[in-house]
C-alpha cells in the first residue's frame, strides 16, 4: 500500500502541469510553485515574442487525454497554446494548487528525520517561508534562466537611445516599427523575430548568426509534412542507438550506404527548396550528424527575405557597440536602434544545494539522470520536462507518469541505485563518444530517439500494450491517443491518506 505524499511541483509550464496531474491522479497532495504570475512557461504571454507558434504540429503537441481544439491551425500560435494549457489545468482542478509569484530560493534535506526536502520560498511581497515536502518534482525545464550577453559599449548604445532585449522580452511588436533591428542568434526564435520585424515595418533588419545550420520546412519539397520524416520509428532506426545488439550493429553496417544516400538526397532537396546557395547559408556539417532538439524549423519567408535583401544576413557575432552602431567580430558595422538577443536559455537548478548539484551536473555540463528523469543520489526528487524532444508535451507526460511510480516504488521494473548508476554511466559514454549531437542541452534531449525512450519508460511502468499496428508503428508519428491506451495498460493504484492507513492497521489489530 502506498502512503499519500505531500508533493511540490516547481514550475507551472507544460512539464509542471503533467507532473501535477500525474501525482494528483494517484492520490497525492500537490502544491505547484510558479515564480511568474501565470501558468504556461514559455507560452506565458508575458514572455512570448510576437507571432510565436509551435514547431510541432498540434496532434504532436498535446496531452494524451485532451486534443487541441479542431479549430486550431496545424501549428498553433502562442495565445492558442496558452489557452489550451489553461483549459487543461482548469479541467483537472490544477489551478487551486498553484501559488504564483513564488520563487524557490533554496532547499535542504528535512531536519525532522523524515524523507524529503525543506523548500525556502519568497513571494512578490518579500515574504519568505520554509515548507516541508515528501517529494519534489523539478519542472523548470530548459527555458527557465535567460542567457545574458554583454559587450563593451552597450551602456553608450542605450544612452544614445538604443534598446537591447532578450528574445523573451520582445513582446511588443510596435517597438520595431520604423526601426533598424539587429537580431543575434541562429535558433527558430531568431529567424521568427527577423521575419516578423520585416512584416511589422522595421526600416532595416539584420540577422547575425555564428554558422549556418540545417533547417526543416514545415513541408519538405512543398509536399511532405516534416513529421513524416523526423517523427517516425523507421527514421529513428537509421540512427545507431545505445545498447545495440550484435545483430543490430550488423544491420546498421549493411544499411549504411543507403542511409547515407537518404540524407544526401534530403540535403539536396533542402538546398533547392530553401535557396541555401543563393543565401550563402549552406551548412558545413552533415544533416544527420546534427539531428537533436536544436534542429530548427525554417520560418516561412526567412530564406526568401534573405535572398531578396529584405533581411541582411551576417555570419559572425557582436564584438562591441560604438554609439548607435554594432561592430561585428569581422569588422562589419551595422547601425541599429533595437538589438534583439535570441541567444536562448541556460540550464541550471540554482536552488539545489551545491553538493547535490555536483552529483547532478558533470564538469562538462552533462546531466546525470536515469531515463533523463531521476538520480538516486538526489532522493525524493525527480525532473519532468528535462527530457526535451520534438514532441515535448508527450515526453513530459511520459516522464511524469514514470516519475510518480518511481517515487512510490510502483514501477513494474523498479531500478536499483546500482542499476541506475550503471545506466547513467553508459548513457554518458554514448553521448560523449558515439553520438556527440546527443550532448546538446546538457544531454537532456531524447531526439531522435523518441520511440526508444518511450519504449523504455513503458516497459518499466509495466504497460501491457505498447504498439499500434505494424505499419502505423513503423511509419507514423507518435500518436497521443495511442499513448493514452499504452499508459492505461500499466498497473494502476492510488495512494492512501495517512489517516486511512492508521485506521486500517487498527482494524487489523482489533
Amino acid at each position: 500500500m502506498v502512503m499519500q505524499k505531500n508533493v511540490c511541483v516547481i514550475g507551472a509550464g507544460i512539464a509542471g502541469l503533467a507532473a501535477a496531474k500525474a501525482f494528483a491522479s494517484h492520490g497525492h497532495r500537490v502544491t505547484i510553485l510558479e515564480r511568474s504570475g501565470d501558468l504556461g512557461g514559455v507560452w506565458e504571454p508575458a514572455r512570448s515574442y510576437p507571432e510565436v507558434q509551435t514547431q510541432s504540429p498540434k496532434e504532436l503537441y498535446r496531452f494524451t487525454d485532451r486534443p487541441m481544439p479542431a479549430s486550431y491551425p496545424e501549428w498553433p500560435k502562442g495565445p492558442q497554446v496558452h489557452a489550451y494549457l489553461t483549459d487543461y489545468a482548469r479541467s483537472h482542478d490544477l489551478l487551486p494548487l498553484m501559488q504564483f509569484n513564488t520563487t524557490v530560493t533554496g532547499m535542504a534535506r528535512r531536519d525532522d528525520g523524515l524523507p524529503g526536502w525543506t523548500l525556502a520560498t519568497s513571494d512578490s511581497t518579500g515574504i519568505t517561508r520554509e515548507t516541508d515536502y515528501d517529494f519534489v518534482a523539478v519542472c523548470t525545464g530548459q527555458f527557465n534562466e535567460r542567457k545574458e550577453l554583454h559587450h563593451y559599449g552597450e551602456d553608450g548604445f542605450k544612452a544614445a537611445g538604443g534598446v537591447i532585449l532578450h528574445s523573451a522580452e520582445h513582446t511588443d511588436p510596435s517597438r520595431v516599427k520604423g526601426k533598424k533591428v539587429v537580431v543575434l542568434g541562429g535558433s527558430k526564435s531568431a529567424t521568427d523575430i527577423a521575419v516578423h520585424s520585416v512584416k511589422a515595418g522595421a526600416s532595416a533588419v539584420t540577422f547575425v548568426y555564428r554558422e549556418p545550420v540545417w533547417r526543416i520546412p514545415y513541408f519538405v519539397g512543398g509536399l511532405i509534412n516534416f513529421k513524416r520524416i523526423l517523427y517516425i520509428r523507421a527514421q529513428e532506426e537509421m540512427f545507431p542507438g545505445w545498447g545495440q545488439s550484435a545483430l543490430s550493429r550488423i544491420k546498421h553496417a549493411i544499411a549504411k550506404p543507403f542511409v547515407w544516400a537518404h540524407w544526401r538526397g534530403l540535403e539536396s532537396l533542402l538546398k533547392i527548396q530553401l535557396k541555401l546557395n543563393k543565401c550563402d547559408m549552406v551548412p558545413d556539417t552533415r544533416f544527420e550528424d546534427g539531428v537533436n532538439c536544436s534542429v530548427p524549423i525554417a520560418t516561412p519567408g526567412f530564406f526568401p527575405m534573405v535572398a531578396d535583401g529584405r533581411i541582411t544576413a551576417i555570419r559572425g557575432t557582436f564584438d562591441h557597440y560604438d554609439g548607435r552602431t554594432i561592430v561585428m567580430a569581422g569588422g562589419q558595422r551595422v547601425d541599429a536602434d533595437v538589438a534583439i538577443l535570441a541567444i536562448g536559455f541556460k540550464l541550471d537548478v540554482p536552488f539545489l544545494p551545491q553538493a547535490y548539484r555536483d552529483r547532478l551536473i558533470q564538469p562538462d555540463g552533462q546531466y546525470r539522470l536515469y531515463r533523463v528523469i531521476a538520480n538516486p543520489d538526489l532522493p525524493e526528487m525527480g525532473f519532468v520536462g528535462f527530457n526535451s524532444s520534438f514532441c515535448s508535451v508527450l515526453t513530459a507526460e511520459m516522464a511524469a507518469n514514470w516519475l510518480v511510480r518511481y517515487a512510490d516504488g510502483k514501477l513494474a521494473k523498479q531500478p536499483t541505485a546500482d542499476e541506475m548508476h550503471a545506466n547513467m554511466d553508459m548513457m554518458l559514454r554514448f553521448k560523449r563518444t558515439e553520438r556527440p549531437a546527443a550532448g546538446v542541452y546538457g544531454g537532456l534531449c531524447v531526439a531522435p530517439y523518441h520511440f526508444k525512450h518511450f519504449d523504455e519508460l513503458l516497459d518499466e511502468m509495466g504497460a501491457t500494450v505498447t504498439r499500434r499496428g505494424a505499419l502505423a508503428e513503423k511509419f507514423s508519428p507518435p500518436d497521443a491517443d495511442a499513448y493514452a491506451r499504452f499508459l492505461a495498460s500499466a498497473p494502476g493504484y492510488r495512494a492512501q491518506p495517512k489517516l486511512a492507513l492508521v485506521d486500517k492497521e487498527e482494524a487489523a489489530v482489533a
